[in-house]
């Protein structure tokens, strides 16, 4: 009696099963292109996922409204009609002399000295001609006033042209244009800590010139600082290169762009300000390091470079074998075939190598 057999072990779900052999007449490629997944290509132009801390918070209070305003020809009206009172306070109380009545052909009339009434009215006109004429303006395209009170906010102005704005109000003018920064070479780290010097193009306008003015010390200086804050926070999620791997990297200016424009536009706009685009003009490695990684990038490229001529002459030699066995015009075993494969890598790989090295 046959003693039994042992039962035959069954592998586990993640041990892969046996392969099976090639076809008479092909061979195996030792290289295959590793296809691209969906999701993988993707992941190439996925932006930085935004950062979850809050953005700071504005004062409630502190909302634009428009300002008293009134047309300038009303200011010079009025300061007009002030010269004119004073001049007749003058002329009555007999202190114009007699030529200069004649010049106008005014009548002379007695000089007996200015009361104290007098002088009251004549000091009450020379008020209101200051006050008229002190209050004159000239409002530009592209500015805005942000009048104040003893700190207290009172309007905004934004009309052009003459007008007339009360002189007891501080006038603080602010630039309203749609403005563009660039930015000095700014030092900032990728994700594996490699330095790097980057230049920031930032495009911004002032909306609430209130905000821009009263709620932050120097708007242009917080833009600025926010533009470095933001930089390094974006810039430190992804690496500057993937040099041996197919993953998404800082050269994806259009993702990075699109990143930094978000982040900074949720930091500047409880201050009033809109950023319409902050896009990176140029990403480089830092001088003391810029050496090393342009050597790493050109070994990443020759080995990339050997991978695709290997692939294609393992092609190239299954594509003469396959032909060669299936039209019958050689039959070979395994050891003529191991042979005959070798001698055709060799042949192409060294014929590909030296066209490439000629080119």
């Amino acid at each position: 009696m046959a003693p039994p057999t042992a039962p035959a072990k069954t592998r586990g779900p993640g041990v892969a099963g046996p392969s099976k052999t090639p076809a008479p007449g092909r061979t195996e490629r030792a290289l295959e292109p590793r296809p691209r997944t969906v999701a993988k290509s993707r992941a190439r132009h996925a932006a930085p996922p935004p950062s979850a801390r809050p953005a700071p918070t504005a004062d409630p209070a502190l909302v634009e409204r428009p300002g008293g305003v009134l047309p300038g020809w009303v200011g010079v009206v009025a300061g007009a009609l002030a010269i004119a009172w004073c001049a007749v306070v003058v002329w009555w109380t007999g202190a114009v002399p007699d030529e200069a009545a004649r010049m106008l052909r005014l009548p002379v009339r007695p000089y007996h000295g200015i009361h104290l009434g007098q002088w009251a009215v004549l000091a009450l006109g020379i008020v209101a001609v200051l006050f008229a004429l002190g209050g004159l303006g000239r409002g530009r395209v592209g500015y805005a006033w942000v009048l104040t009170l003893f700190g207290d906010y009172r309007g905004t102005v934004r009309r052009t042209g003459l007008i007339w704005v009360s002189p007891l109000l501080l006038r603080r003018r602010v630039d309203v244009r749609l403005r563009h920064w660039r930015s000095e070479p700014l030092p900032a780290v990728d994700a594996k800590g490699t330095a790097l010097d980057v230049v920031v193009l930032v495009v911004w306008r002032v909306r609430d010139t209130v905000r821009a003015s009263l709620g932050v010390d120097g708007h242009e200086e917080y833009l600025r600082e926010q533009v470095e804050a933001a930089m390094a926070r974006v810039l430190s999620q992804l690496p500057a290169d993937a040099f041996h791997e197919d993953a998404p990297t800082l050269r994806d200016a259009e993702a990075v762009g699109e990143a930094l424009t978000r982040m900074l536009s949720a930091e500047c706009a409880p201050v009033g300000l809109d950023v319409f685009s902050a896009q990176p003009t140029r990403i480089e490695y830092a001088p003391e390091v810029a050496t090393a990684m342009r050597r790493s990038r050109i070994a990443a490229l020759d080995a990339k470079h050997r991978e695709t001529v290997l692939t294609s002459v393992v092609d190239a030699v299954d594509d003469v074998v396959h032909r060669l066995t299936s039209r019958g015009l050689v039959e070979l075993d395994d050891y003529e075939r191991k042979s005959l494969v070798k001698d055709l890598t060799v042949a192409f790989y060294t014929g590909r190598a030296s066209s490439a090295e000629g080119a």
